[in-house]
Formats: structure tokens, sequence, C-alpha cells
């Protein structure tokens, strides 16, 4: 039997995985910041919950720890992470460092304590949820899309290093996602000055046509388990019909071809 563990499995694509990777006969090790309210995973067969916060650098230290001493993990998930969306000038430091903390030395954090483990067993798997927003950008995004592209360019530099010891790295980038990360999973900036364009890109992201291109959390799922089994020495799986379309856009026409697409959907200029 093989073995996960991932972060971020309160809600959304965490909780599909744990789903997903328990049905396919795996044992995951699932981490949340607060297991005690989960009543669902705590059902499922080979399911071990276990409280962690990213953030947290000694926590991540000794859960890690814990969890190697008991079980032979062969894939890290790395899954938490959240948005942050607003005018770059209304955001306070606060807000700045919580969301680089979590999306990227948070993955950081839990990657580097799982090394020795993979490296004293010759084998071993890293898979990172980043997104699309790793790939190409949009407007009123950009501290989200600077820590998504940075997990896409540490986890390819990353994988160099790692290679020798048989460790792999691989990247999930789904594009939007029917769950309530726009809700729960977000936070906001804000300025005055923003106020007419943010409204303006709001009501394009909020559009009912456009989140009827969306894949379901199950559905991304389906993509993680196909990075963490097909044996492919593949860095970055594109995961879901609008995440492909973005970024097949943005290769076929280039930066300053698709930063003018972007503003005509968004802004109608």
């Amino acid at each position: 039997m093989r073995t996960i563990f991932m972060t971020g499995t309160s809600t959304g694509l965490g909780k599909a995985a744990v789903k997903l990777f328990s049905d396919k006969g795996w044992k995951v090790i699932a981490t949340m910041r607060k297991p005690e309210n989960e009543e669902e995973l705590n059902q499922l067969p080979n399911v071990t919950l276990m409280a962690l916060d990213v953030t947290n650098s000694e926590q991540v230290k000794q859960v890690v720890a814990e969890v190697i001493s008991k079980f032979d993990v062969d894939v890290v998930f790395n899954n938490a992470g959240y948005g942050l969306a607003g005018p770059f000038e209304g955001a306070d430091e606060d807000q700045i460092f919580r969301n680089i903390n979590t999306n990227l030395l948070g993955v950081m954090r839990v990657t580097q304590a799982f090394i020795p483990h993979f490296r004293s067993k010759g084998q071993g798997m890293f898979i990172s949820t980043t997104s699309i927003g790793g790939s190409v950008t949009f407007p009123m995004n950009s501290v989200y899309h600077a820590t998504k592209f940075a997990v896409e360019g540490w986890s390819e530099s990353l994988a160099y290093e790692l290679e020798p010891f048989g460790i792999t790295v691989k990247t999930v980038a789904p594009g939007g996602i029917t769950t309530d990360f726009a809700g729960r999973s977000l936070d906001l900036s804000k300025h005055e000055a923003y106020d007419e364009m943010f409204s303006k890109i709001y009501t394009v992201f909020s559009n009912p046509e456009r989140r009827a291109s969306y894949s379901s959390a199950e559905q991304i799922a389906e993509v993680v388990y196909e990075a963490a089994t097909d044996d492919k020495a593949q860095l970055k799986y594109i995961a879901g019909n609008d995440a492909k379309d973005l970024f097949a856009l943005r290769n076929a026409v280039g930066q300053d071809g698709f930063h003018k697409e972007v503003k005509n959907i968004f802004l109608g200029e």
C-alpha cells in the first residue's frame, strides 16, 4: 500500500484528493489546521487526520518527524493555499506576507522537511498545487500570481537537484474550480482609486457563463492522481479545459498579445 501526505485537505481539491486516493487503496495522511472540525474524512479507510498549519515552522518539523517515524511516505501533495485579490496599492504588509507565507513558504517548509526521508530511501515525489495563475496573469491578483509563479519556478529548479536522488518534482496547475475558494479561501485588498476597475473585473470573474467552464474538485483530483501514478518525467500538469485554453492562448500569442486579450476581456479595452 502506497502512502501520500497531503496539506490543505479540509475543503475543495484537498478533500476531493483524500477521498480519491483512499478509494484507490492508498494510505493518506490528511493535514489541516483544525482536524477536530472534520466529520467526513475521518470515516474513510486508511485515512489519518493530523493538525498542521504550514506557516508554523516548528509544527511542520514536528509533524513531519512524527509522520516519517510511523509511515513510509511515497508522495507529498502540497495543496494548502488561498487567494488574495484586489489592487496591490491597497494590500497591507500583513496581507502580502500571509499570502506568501502560506502559498510559497509553506510549500517550501513541508518539502524541505521531507527531502531527507526521500533521499534516504532513494525515491519519492513532491506534487504542489500551483494554478494556471502561475503561468498567465489576470488583473487585481498580483500578489497571488507572485506566489504561484514562484512555486512553479522553484519547483522547476528543485527538480534538477533532487532527480539524482530518485526524487521527482511535479506541479498541478488548475484553472477555475467550482468550490468555495473564492469565498472561504479568498482575502481582499481595497483602495478607492480602483473601485470602478475592480467592479468590472469582479463582474467578469463572477459571470455564470465563465464559471460553467470550471472543473469540479473531483476532476482536478484525478489529475493529481495521474501525476502521482503515471511514471512520466513531466513537470507541469495543466488541469481543466479552461486552464488548457488559457495556456495555449498565452503560448500562441505571446506575453504582449495575451496582455491585450486579458484587457479586452476584463476591461473592455
